[in-house]
């Protein structure tokens, strides 16, 4: 049911059944490392090449979490899954190895909730019964694409980020476990940036923008929720965010409002603004947000998960950064 301009509500609130992250070396020396499925002590994984190690890396989440869920591959109707290398590659050979129906996604790092998002109101309408939804991404191989390849030892400014190695994924069905009540898709909001060195400052607009629908399409508050995560801000984004959010008279307790860039590395881990990427949102919420909600300690969170559509074409025609944000609202009540 679409509510607003732009929520989804699912009245049947989808289950998400099982989850899976993997990991990279530099996760696994986070202070997330426990909140893993599989870590990986090397950026390789035993492959000749960083775009087929993360393709492992998605191939062994979706296992992962077809096998927590229960399930066998033939009981998932559909995949719905992107990354970011050209033409989302590790997603659509993922998918050839799996042999199920597969819808590839591009929403950039925010392709973790709108997979989820779409994966939810494909079993919400009951046009699927199992869903699997997921993403990744590899430092080595985004870095040589987007920027310079890390071999060349390029200097990097306080605003760069480091891209997660990790995939994430996601099994939706009927069940019981934390259930995805709403979601809003978002716009693209282009401020004009288009240095590729700050992506949290390109998407912090979109997030505020997203999240500011969410509040007004719902007509909530805040306050509802036990935590609002935004993608892969970084430290600079996450300020910007809650600088705008102040100028738009929106008040974010400190306490909720957090990113998943922030959280993936400790403070003393040399990645500049925090995390990024489209494994960032995926291997933090799929970890450990699903670990506290299991716990107890999360009820109802709202994850945004933010993308810089931007490209290396895009950026040698001088282009700035088009950027986009998507919200999904998980609930988990232990009690029932």
């Amino acid at each position: 049911m679409l509510k607003g301009h732009q929520t989804w509500i699912f009245e049947n609130r989808p289950t998400i059944l099982a989850t899976a992250a993997i990991g990279g070396p530099m996760e696994a020396q986070g202070p997330l490392q426990d909140d893993f499925d599989l870590l990986h002590g090397d950026l390789w994984l035993g492959q000749d090449s960083y775009e087929k190690a993360e393709t492992k890396m998605m191939e062994e989440a979706f296992e992962i979490a077809i096998k927590k869920a229960g399930l066998q591959k033939q009981d998932i109707q559909f995949l719905l899954s992107g990354d970011l290398l050209n033409q989302i590659i590790s997603s659509s050979f993922s998918a050839r190895t799996l042999a199920v129906p597969f819808l590839g996604l591009y929403g950039a790092c925010s392709t973790s909730m709108e997979s989820l998002a779409l994966g939810a109101l494909l079993v919400d309408s009951k046009a699927a019964g199992y869903v699997l939804c997921g993403t990744s991404s590899h430092n080595a191989a985004v870095e040589k694409q987007y920027r310079y390849p890390n071999e060349y030892g390029a200097q990097k400014p306080p605003t760069a980020q480091w891209t997660v190695t990790g995939a994430g994924a996601a099994v939706l069905g009927p069940g019981e476990g934390p259930r995805v009540t709403s979601a809003t898709i978002g716009r693209v909001v282009d401020m004009g940036i288009s240095d590729p060195f700050n992506m949290g400052g390109a998407m912090a607009p979109a997030a505020v923008d997203t999240i500011t629908a969410h509040l007004r399409d719902m007509g909530i508050s805040p306050g509802e929720y036990d935590l609002i995560a935004t993608g892969d801000l970084g430290r600079v984004g996450h300020e910007i965010a809650a600088d705008l959010f102040d100028k738009h008279g929106i008040s974010i307790p400190e306490e909720i409002f957090t990113d998943c860039g922030l959280l993936v590395y400790s403070a003393d881990q040399p990645v500049q603004s925090g995390g990024s990427g489209c494994g960032c949102s995926a291997v933090v919420t799929y970890g450990h947000i699903f670990n506290r909600m299991k716990k107890g300690e999360l009820q109802k969170v709202l994850i945004v998960a933010t993308g810089a559509l931007l490209s290396p074409l895009s950026y040698q025609q001088k282009e700035s950064i088009p950027c986009i944000a998507h919200a999904v609202s998980i609930e988990y009540d232990l009690q029932g």
